[in-house]
């Protein structure tokens, strides 16, 4: 059973007081993440016979991880649509009483971590909008490069614009397709084609569900199946952003979404189409490392298993002597483990997570700052007294929580510390679909490992290279986008984008 609370409708005041447009410095010290933020979760399934309500309640509750911001059910019983959104977590937003009203054999799920548009409910998915064959619900992971111009396009053609979200302009560009006689599909590949950037999107109409990857299959999208409740009920399909929703409601993985690939859901079974002609796998590499959950598969095996050896080949890159290897929890632990292995150093926990603990906008008092207040870890002193530590992290952004962490390290006794991270140098923001920080904020962009070292407070720190990270997928290396290392960037971003968070001095190499 879902637990209740009082039930908020999307014109109502959210459950949750949150300020329509927050600082994102508004969190206390402690409490701000201080890694990319990640990206949205989607979700969709087709049913019949199954209460699609809650079988996607349960899958954005395993998408959790991918947004906290807002989440939203859409769901279609014949030319009927329900909808459901409001700012807050999953369970926060959802209760026994408002999966009841969300009734029929179609929905879409998405659970939110606004990279365009600000945090406000407006902005929540599904995007939902009127065409002449009815309504269509819209969820989006990732990030168009080409937002303005597409946004400009619209209100030219005098489109009503609701929100500041660039999913809305997914939604409204299909819309305009439908409306000037093309049907859902035509409709939906001749948007399409006016998106550049990211995108991995499931879309409900009241006859089906659609599942589409851009190009270059840049954020993921999974395909899974539903066994049958009983004889002659047809084959009942599910879309994810990750396996770990399949998981979770009893479905079979049956393949990805490839890049440039849209899927058609209908009464009549699964239906393939390639709306581009030159797709080019380029999967976010930070899907690996951090953002992914540990237990969804990609490329036919557990993350987990990849960051094990990450840290494997972390500790033949960068050894050091010590006593005891720790993670930062949750997301360091795979590759502490795999540097402990690697290294035949003890693996054990310095640090204790609150996993009680979402992002909150309650803040601190100043003496409660000053006195140290420690909302998500907290070190294990009698663990950590007179050793050597090594501690493994996935990511350094701007090194705020880092400095932090080893101070707290030190200040529990720990002799030494040294700091490990599992990937290379955050040296570039993304576009596509990942809340970075603009190019002087990250940390690796303005300052050599040497001056970080000393910023942070460590004995010694390495990176895990780039060809490391790379060769540890045991794929081809040119199937990854990796720009946040490199720079290179696979889609072409428009310089009014670009202004918006490249620096204009020459970046340390």
């Amino acid at each position: 059973m879902i637990p209740d609370h009082p039930s908020t409708s999307t014109s109502e005041v959210p459950f949750l007081a949150i300020p329509a447009d927050p600082d994102p410095g508004a969190e206390s010290c402690d409490q701000q993440v201080d890694k990319p933020e990640e990206a949205c979760g989607v979700f969709g399934v087709y049913a019949p016979e199954e209460d699609v309500a809650k079988l996607t309640y349960f899958g954005l509750y395993a998408l959790q991880h991918r947004g906290q911001e807002s989440a939203g059910i859409a769901t279609f019983a014949g030319d009927e649509i329900s909808l459901h959104k409001e700012m807050g977590l999953v369970s926060q937003v959802f209760n026994e009483s408002v999966l009841a009203k969300l009734k029929g054999t179609i929905a879409i799920g998405h659970t939110r971590y606004s990279t365009t548009g600000s945090s406000r409910v407006v902005n929540a998915q599904p995007a939902v909008v009127s065409t002449r064959l009815g309504s269509l619900a819209l969820a989006h992971n990732g990030n168009l490069v080409n937002a303005a111009k597409l946004r400009e396009e619209l209100l030219e053609r005098n489109h009503t614009l609701l929100t500041t979200t660039d999913s809305e302009l997914i939604a409204f560009a299909i819309s305009e397709a439908v409306n000037s006689g093309k049907d859902w599909l035509e409709g939906a590949i001749t948007a399409f084609h006016r998106c550049e950037g990211a995108f991995s999107l499931v879309i409900g109409t009241q006859i089906g569900v659609m599942g589409v990857r851009d190009s270059h299959g840049i954020r993921p999208l999974v395909i899974g199946t539903l066994p049958a409740s009983k004889a002659g009920v047809p084959i009942r399909y599910v879309l994810a952003s990750e396996t770990c929703a399949l998981d979770i409601i009893g479905a079979d993985y049956l393949r990805d979404v490839e890049p440039g690939e849209l899927v058609w859901i209908t009464e009549e079974g699964l239906a393939s189409f390639h709306w581009t002609h030159k797709p080019q796998q380029k999967l976010c590499i930070f899907e690996m490392i951090y953002f992914a959950r540990p237990d969804s598969i990609m490329h036919h095996e557990s993350l987990y298993s990849y960051r094990i050896r990450i840290g494997q080949r972390l500790a033949e890159e960068a050894p050091v002597t010590a006593d005891l290897v720790i993670p930062v929890p949750d997301s360091g632990v795979p590759a502490a483990i795999g540097y402990s292995q690697a290294s035949g150093i003890p693996y054990g926990e310095g640090l204790i997570k609150n996993r009680y603990v979402g992002r909150t906008f309650i803040q601190p008092t100043q003496a409660m700052r000053e006195s140290g207040i420690r909302m998500k870890l907290n070190p294990l002193r009698d663990v950590l007294v007179g050793k050597r530590v090594i501690i493994v992290d996935d990511s350094i952004v701007r090194g705020t929580t880092s400095r932090k962490i080893v101070k707290a390290l030190r200040d529990a006794g720990a002799t030494e510390v040294h700091m490990r991270i599992s990937s290379p140098p955050v040296t570039h923001p993304c576009f596509y679909g990942i809340d970075t920080d603009s190019q002087n904020q990250l940390i690796a962009a303005t300052k050599s490992v040497a001056e970080i070292t000393e910023q942070i407070g460590v004995d010694s720190l390495a990176y895990l290279s780039w060809e490391g990270m790379l060769l540890a997928t045991r794929e081809e290396p040119g199937q990854f986008c990796s720009a946040c290392f490199t720079g290179d960037y696979p889609i072409p971003i428009p310089d009014p984008v670009k202004r918006t968070k490249l620096a204009l001095e020459k970046v340390p190499t």
